[in-house]
């Protein structure tokens, strides 16, 4: 493994899409909600532990989440666990980390990516970052992954890229047009028969000194408040540095603040299989195996009638699950709480905003 190569997992997010499994003191990150006997940032680390050498995969997360993380991933070194006094999105993330490793090594180069993607081919994945880190390297870019969407889903970001559909058919790098943040249905149609827009994947590649260059350039409010990080970060006081640093800096995402400006932005368009989970939605749309009426269900013992398109979860398995006439909604049942809700996203959200009346304190 190349020992100027790093990689950043972003694991800050306290977002409640998946209550009532995710609660504010335990977000998805920390969860195994695939089902699949690890949670998501523990199959980041290790998907990524076999790309870059492990002592240099740094993680950032909130201050209260940092138990969390030593629990899930105890191998991490002490060093290599940055935390965050506040959200801030992930320019902020991105500005900090990115100072911690140009501290360490000036020649880094950096893969950062969120802690919550569900990947199914490993293998094409490890090859594909391998190619953008690589490309990273020698062009002086700031590669994105872009994966081809399979459908006008909104909850997602969409890349378009420059030369039109031809460039976009092909295998190689190509420059980065514009992005849209989250469109509606009618526009995210537009952009699926364009042929032209990729989905955002959130995954970047880039040199360590070639971002800091364009973090200096783009978000020069985020980065002035890091004035002095040679003296503080990775000694003694970081942390009271960080709570001056954080308590002034806005909320901005790498996405708006660097890449929709840059002249560097590129794009790989990859294709390895793979969700962003941040719905049940979307869980429902990853889960490859439904019974024959397309429900997903975790329990074998349920009897359903006339029942379509369903996510029933359950921690009691000895329970049985008698459901009649559903379509298209969650079940959730949980110790202390039971969500029946439809699965569309904005539904969902905006019934569980009810959480934030008093008197719900104990179950957010």
């Amino acid at each position: 493994m190349n020992d100027n190569r790093y990689c950043v997992i972003m694991a800050g997010g306290s977002a409640n899409h998946f209550w009532p499994i995710s609660r504010e003191s335990r977000p998805k990150q920390f969860l195994d909600i695939a089902s699949t006997g690890r949670s998501f940032i523990r199959m980041t680390y290790d998907r990524f532990s076999r790309i870059v050498p492990p002592e240099n995969i740094l993680v950032v997360t909130l201050n209260k989440f940092g138990e969390l993380v030593r629990e899930q991933i105890p191998e991490l070194p002490k060093e290599n666990l940055l935390l965050e006094p506040y959200s801030r999105n992930t320019a902020p993330c991105l500005a900090y980390s990115t100072f911690r490793i140009i501290r360490k090594n000036p020649d880094a180069t950096i893969v950062a990516t969120p802690a919550d993607h569900i990947i199914t081919d490993e293998e094409a994945f490890r090859k594909a970052v391998l190619e953008i880190m690589e490309y990273a390297e020698n062009c002086n870019a700031l590669m994105t992954m872009g994966i081809t969407p399979t459908g006008p889903d909104t909850g997602y970001g969409y890349i378009q890229v420059a030369g039109g559909k031809a460039a976009a058919q092909s295998d190689r790098p190509v420059k980065v047009k514009t992005f849209t943040e989250k469109p509606d249905k009618t526009l995210a149609e537009v952009f699926c028969k364009s042929g032209e827009f990729f989905w955002n994947s959130g995954i970047f590649a880039w040199k360590a000194s070639v971002i800091k260059e364009e973090m200096e350039k783009y978000i020069p409010d985020v980065i002035s408040l890091f004035n002095g990080w040679e003296n503080h970060l990775g000694r003694p006081d970081e942390a009271v540095f960080l709570e001056k640093v954080y308590s002034d800096c806005p909320k901005i995402s790498i996405d708006y603040g660097v890449m929709e400006k840059t002249d560097l932005a590129w794009l790989y368009p990859v294709k390895f299989g793979w969700s962003d989970i941040d719905s049940w939605n979307s869980l429902f749309n990853a889960i490859v195996s439904k019974d024959e009426k397309g429900n997903a269900v975790n329990t074998d013992n349920n009897l359903f009638t006339e029942d379509r398109n369903n996510l029933v979860i359950t921690e009691n398995k000895k329970k049985i699950y008698a459901i009649k006439g559903l379509k298209d909604y969650l079940v959730i049942d949980m110790e202390d709480a039971l969500l029946i809700c439809p699965r569309d996203d904005k539904q969902f959200r905006e019934f569980i905003s009810g959480l934030g009346m008093p008197g719900y304190e104990d179950f957010r």
